[in-house]
């Protein structure tokens, strides 16, 4: 017992070792600012709307003051599979490090059982003349045969006690011998209860790594459903945006085959008059009938975002479509949006922090490998109670136990764990460069974003001056050809611009929304990390 206990505490002194490296955060460079965005310093330059102030986007959509947008998005996140589905991940991801952690500990196991044993007479009596019991069945043979010899007497292989033995041995044991000669030979009872317990002492830290191992596993799927709740805001976004879009164009649509419709009448009553043309009559006609074959198409887009909607909350996809019928105004862009600066992004982005997890995890999964070139020790024992008779189960003379350390060391597999260890440390570098790519994904999909947002507003700003002009363009055509001074041609060619203008503005606005809602999401926005949720004194988003 000393020995034993001198044992563990040798080995718990080396117990704090692990072998394999330990995980540091890569160092990552990243850019001073956004391409395009100058610095606080010189406000002057700054782009209209953007500023280098911390990004606060954990709940972007409320920028647009849009009910029925929050409302999606909080039934969204409530109820839509996708999310589900990364939940569950997250939970299995927990499970799973709590399997791997318990082997931490003692394994301790209640075992209870019983045995009806029962022995062969072909394994005794001994042949008579030897020592131990078959002297005994001789003698008690050879008195139920009639006493026709007596006990100690020689018998030879032919004589009447071989005779006797083999016609009364059976009953004679059962009869004359005592319970613990006979108890060999018939059956008996054995009733077993008791405690088994087990312990790997992980004196080189293999146990320990496979737990920070599942330690980084479970917050990369934590940051996995992250992602996935980011996206899918950004989905429901983008549709309702397109949707509000597709609508006000089928408006636009229908007002300017109005107009046409009117051109139309208009050329019919002078062709009547005398004063017009049949082919003028057959230019509006074109006019008009190609202007409403883009109805289809958008009262189909219209009824697709609704149904794309209706499938992201997670219910059939009509299921919207009384609810969004109802033509409503574009969600406007905000006074100014934060962007911050680079060196935040990494912090925010639940994909960049979901790859530095992995890149953790597989670090660690090196040092587990490597712990398998070391010996495992191991402390067993035992405690439990054995009897034939279960009265006598508890008793003191029943009790057993055991203990004992063990040791076991792969001297030969065929090179088989070195294998292994080069195949965690390519996993680990393979683990690396992801996070080094994702993090260069990340600054781009932001810079991509950005330059969108901008040009796009500046496209905007044209597209208003052409509707505006075109408008003009074609009233004092309207009134040129009804006062007989120019050209119906100039009246056509008026309509279409103006329609056609009308038409790229109102997608034009639309697209600076949803390069906007693009922006939110390559800054990570749609949830608040841990850190800054400690230090802000914000409501929390009920996304998250």
């Amino acid at each position: 017992m000393r020995l034993l206990w001198a044992s563990l505490v040798g080995l718990a002194a080396v117990s704090g070792c692990m072998v394999g490296p330990n995980y540091e955060t890569p160092a990552t460079q990243t850019p001073s600012k956004w391409s395009g965005v100058q610095p606080a310093t010189a406000p002057s330059s700054q782009p209209a709307g953007l500023t280098t102030e911390p990004a606060r986007v954990d709940s972007w959509w409320r920028a647009f003051n849009d009910p029925m947008l929050e409302s999606l998005l909080e039934r969204a996140a409530e109820s839509n599979l996708d999310l589900r589905v990364a939940t569950a991940r997250v939970r299995e991801a927990r499970a799973a490090r709590s399997f791997i952690a318990a082997d931490l500990w003692p394994q301790v196991g209640v075992s209870s059982s019983y045995d009806y044993r029962g022995g062969s007479l072909n394994t005794g009596p001994k042949p008579v003349g030897q020592t131990g019991l078959a002297p005994k069945v001789g003698q008690a043979a050879l008195g139920a045969a009639g006493g026709a010899l007596t006990s100690g007497q020689p018998v030879s292989a032919g004589g009447i006690a071989e005779r006797a033995l083999n016609s009364v041995a059976s009953t004679v044991i059962d009869e004359k011998l005592g319970p613990e000669e006979v108890a060999h030979h018939r059956g008996q009872n054995l009733f077993q209860a008791g405690f088994d317990a087990s312990w790997e002492l992980d004196v080189f830290g293999g146990l320990r790594r496979a737990v920070e191992a599942a330690d980084a596993d479970l917050a990369a799927a934590e940051e996995g459903r992250n992602d996935v709740l980011i996206t899918l805001l950004s989905e429901v976004a983008l549709n309702y945006v397109q949707l509000r879009g597709f609508q006000h164009r089928l408006e636009i649509a229908v007002e300017n085959l109005a107009a046409q419709k009117d051109t139309v009448d208009v050329t019919q009553d002078l062709l009547r008059s005398g004063f017009g043309s049949e082919l003028e009559v057959a230019q509006a006609q074109t006019q008009y009938a190609s202007t409403r074959s883009q109805v289809p198409l958008l009262v189909t887009a219209i009824k697709q975002s609704i149904y794309q909607l209706g499938v992201l909350l997670g219910q059939t996809p009509a299921s919207l479509e009384r609810e969004l019928a109802e033509t409503a105004p574009i969600p406007k862009v905000p006074a100014s949006v934060a962007v911050g600066l680079p060196s935040e992004l990494l912090r925010r982005r639940p994909d960049v922090r979901a790859a530095e997890r992995q890149l953790a995890a597989a670090t660690a999964r090196v040092g587990e490998a490597m712990a398998d070139l070391f010996p495992k020790f191991s402390l067993t024992g035992s405690f439990g109670a054995q009897s034939r008779n279960i009265n006598h189960l508890l008793e003191r003379d029943s009790l057993s136990w055991s203990i004992g350390p063990g040791v076991s060391w792969p001297v030969f597999d065929g090179w088989r764990i070195r294998a292994n260890i080069e195949i965690q440390d390519a996993q680990q570098d393979q683990a690396a460069a992801v996070y080094e790519q994702t993090v260069l994904l990340a600054f781009q999909d932001v810079e991509n974003s950005l330059v969108a947002y901008l040009n796009e507003q500046d496209r905007y700003l044209a597209l208003t001056d052409a509707v505006r002009s075109s408008r003009l363009s074609r009233k004092l055509s309207n009134e040129l050809y009804t006062g007989g001074l120019g050209p119906f041609l100039n009246v056509l060619e008026a309509q279409r611009a103006v329609y056609a203008s009308q038409d790229a503005m109102v997608q034009s606005q639309t697209t600076i929304i949803t390069n906007l809602i693009s922006l939110y999401k390559a800054l990570g926005g749609g949830w608040q990390p841990p850190e800054q949720a400690e230090s802000s004194a914000e409501t929390r988003p009920t996304m998250n």
